[in-house]
């Protein structure tokens, strides 16, 4: 046989789609070729593939070697390629038998000795490979390096076989009892949810406290406004503490996204992300991209927390593009030739300081920026983007007799059970959080009372509101009632609302 035909996955941002490795040997002058658009690290297989096969005891034919990585239009990269292409070179030159080959895909990257080294993306392989209906619905088993089988087990009933080494992949297929073959690696413990720091901590700042249960019940974003000091990074280092615990489906989404840059850590599975990328982060740094489009921090943030401090610092183009993914939950990068989707729901925490300063209005501190400045420095946030932060919440300085006392604050677990009941509630009725109603169904699910409508009315000729500030009053106002355990928003619940879209010129 001088033919062999494998499967393997290759990564088009979160899809992963098939791909069919065709090794055929043919007579002539000898060589080794790949087609089937390769990139330079799937070029340079032929000599890790060459080196691997014989520093394992294998023959290299002395043939001509050519290698089909189908679809031909779609582009290759990484050294995933490695493994199937040396298994289809050993199958095609009959040093293994190849008839059981079709019931399994394949990825991994080869060392010259033949062992194998882990690859990115493993659980987004996995995943797609288990929904695939050309994979008989996950009927296929899927072998990897030892070091991806934990993640890729992550996916409920795929059949997952670890291997070290290349040998351990052909003994595999020549064994002939169970006893020799690659066991099914099935998924380890999930350890204990990661811990993370308490309110308790925080001395005072109850209405920020109580703003961040709201956000966090809702799924709002919110903007802290302070002076230097007086606690806006550590009350939103505390912040995914409260959250609601995330599903099965929500753990694999956001494990999968950090998957494709090698950063998913098993100790983290089901503990919300939480990315706080410096203020001199680049535009691409943020959403992603680069020549093979890889997720950036929002999609890293996925299903948890992108914290942004000293938000004016960020360059306003960098800034602007986060409008789009505030809104829409996914983000569409685009090259040459090339286009990746990567999902963006992330709850976007930010703080900043008033002024250039940072002092106006602290008790104590004279600010010495003039309007001018003032009003520089805060337009360096645009109206569409302030538009779409739900919240915007004044932390103001705390006197020191208040700082001299003993930390008392509630523990962040019982703010959690309260988030966590009134996001059942918003599930229960809805089925989405509250952030997440459209149109129609604000109008349905938010309608506040008489007395409320007639506060919005007033607050909306004061302030000029635009539609989307309104709309996203009404969705905080839904949510606290929420918190309340009230099935109508009254003026009680808008008032309060209200006073979360604080305009910063105001302040």
């Amino acid at each position: 046989m001088s033919l062999a035909v494998l499967k393997s996955r290759a990564l088009a941002g979160m899809q992963a789609p098939e791909v069919t490795v065709e090794v055929h040997l043919a007579n002539g002058i000898p060589s080794f070729t790949i087609v089937g658009l390769p990139d330079t690290e799937v070029k340079e297989s032929k000599d890790r593939v060459r080196a691997a096969l014989q520093n394992a005891g294998f023959e290299f034919p002395a043939r001509r070697i050519t290698v089909n990585l189908a679809p031909a239009e779609l582009p290759k990269e990484s050294g995933r390629f490695d493994l199937p292409i040396a298994l289809g070179i050993l199958a095609a030159s009959g040093q293994m038998p190849g008839d059981a080959l079709n019931d399994y895909e394949f990825a991994g990257e080869l060392s010259l000795s033949g062992a194998l080294r882990p690859i990115r993306g493993a659980l987004a392989m996995t995943y797609a490979m288990h929904r695939s209906p050309a994979a008989g619905g996950g009927q296929r088993a899927f072998i990897l390096p030892r070091a991806n089988a934990d993640e890729a087990a992550l996916v409920a009933d795929a059949r997952i076989h670890p291997a070290d080494s290349l040998l351990a992949v052909c003994a595999h297929f020549a064994a002939r009892d169970a006893q020799t073959r690659l066991p099914r690696h099935e998924a380890a413990p999930l350890p204990a949810r990661a811990c993370h720091p308490d309110f308790t901590d925080v001395k005072g700042q109850a209405r920020a406290k109580r703003a961040l249960e709201v956000a966090a019940a809702g799924g709002h974003s919110v903007l802290l406004v302070g002076p230097p000091g007086t606690g806006k990074s550590m009350l939103a280092s505390r912040f995914p503490g409260i959250l609601p615990s995330m599903t099965d489906d929500e753990a694999l989404e956001s494990a999968a996204v950090q998957s494709l840059t090698s950063g998913f850590c098993f100790s983290r599975w089901k503990v919300r992300p939480y990315r706080s990328p410096h203020h001199t982060a680049s535009g691409v740094a943020l959403v992603g991209g680069g020549g093979s489009p890889r997720p950036g921090e929002i999609s890293l943030a996925h299903r948890g927390v992108l914290f942004l401090d000293e938000l004016p610092e960020f360059d306003r183009r960098v800034l602007e593009v986060l409008r789009e993914p505030l809104e829409s939950g996914h983000i569409t990068i685009s090259r040459a030739g090339k286009q990746a989707d990567f999902p963006a729901r992330f709850q976007l925490i930010a703080a900043m300081n008033p002024c250039p300063c940072g002092y106006l209005g602290h008790p104590a501190n004279k600010c010495r920026c003039t309007p001018e400045q003032v009003g520089r420095y805060q337009g360096k946030l645009s109206g569409p983007l302030l538009d779409r932060i739900d919240m915007q919440i004044l932390v103001s300085a705390l006197p020191h007799e208040e700082l001299l006392q003993q930390a008392d604050g509630e523990p962040s677990a019982r703010i959690a059970g309260r988030v966590d009941a009134a996001r059942q509630r918003q599930l229960a009725r809805q089925g989405k959080a509250n952030h997440a109603l459209g149109t129609a169904e604000i109008d349905a699910q938010c309608r506040p009372d008489y007395a409320a409508e007639q506060l919005l009315r007033q607050a909306m000729t004061r302030l000029n509101w635009s539609a989307r500030a309104y709309h996203r009053v009404l969705k905080v106002a839904r949510t606290i009632a929420d918190l309340a355990g009230e099935t109508r928003v009254g003026a009680a619940e808008v008032s309060e609302a209200i006073q979360y879209r604080r305009a910063l010129r105001e302040q």
